[in-house]
């Protein structure tokens, strides 16, 4: 082999070894892209509960004397809707029918500002009678001792005692039954006012409003 042909030889295994070794023909590799940290969104801060708005204010109008399906249509035509009644006589007495009810009193004066929530009573009486001067009081048991209950409704007497005493009601007058007890006065009780309960009977003598007891 003379010298030309080796050393083209020589050229052609070196190009060989060359582009073999060429990082060019390796398998292209994709390019990984950088890991970055997610960022957690924070979560949306949750609005506190709206303060509730207080309710307007108004001046009370003058209710006596008015009658109480009246009162009470012009109460909540003035925004107030709490609205509630008693027997001012202390028989109590439910307002079934209010136009049969007058107003006597109210627990709130009359020209005074107050929320519109506000609880309106109304005290009242029957419209044939009259108003008294004040709300007769409720009587109750104090000490463990018997009330005074002579005068008052049956129905109010019954409720100033424990709910488990035993109570017998008699006619002072005839042999009525008594059964709308609002509508009869105590004349008798025994045991008398001041005597301590102890869980014994309770005894009344009654006859009814219009009537004098004997």
């Amino acid at each position: 082999m003379n010298t030309r042909t080796l050393t083209v030889a020589l050229a052609c295994i070196a190009t060989v070894a060359l582009v073999g070794c060429d990082p060019a023909d390796a398998e292209p590799t994709p390019d990984t892209p950088a890991t970055t940290q997610s960022t957690a969104q924070a979560p949306a801060a949750t609005p506190s509960k709206a303060t509730e708005e207080p309710a307007d204010t108004k001046a009370v109008p003058n209710f006596v004397g008015m009658g109480l399906q009246s009162a009470q249509d012009t109460a909540q035509k003035e925004g107030f809707s709490a609205l509630t009644s008693h027997d001012s006589a202390g028989r109590g007495r439910a307002q079934a029918f209010d136009r049969n009810w007058k107003v006597c009193s109210q627990n709130v004066a009359a020209g005074k500002t107050v929320p519109t929530d506000t609880t309106l009573d109304f005290g009242t009486v029957k419209l044939e009678e009259d108003c008294p001067a004040n709300d007769a009081e409720t009587p109750e048991t104090a000490d463990g001792k018997m009330p005074s209950l002579v005068g008052k409704s049956v129905k109010v007497a019954r409720k100033a005692l424990d709910s488990s005493t035993s109570i017998t009601v008699t006619d002072a007058v005839e042999s009525r039954m008594v059964l709308m007890e609002s509508n009869w006065q105590v004349c008798t009780q025994s045991p008398s006012p001041g005597a301590a309960l102890n869980g014994q009977p309770v005894e009344f003598t009654a006859v009814k409003f219009e009537e004098d007891c004997p």
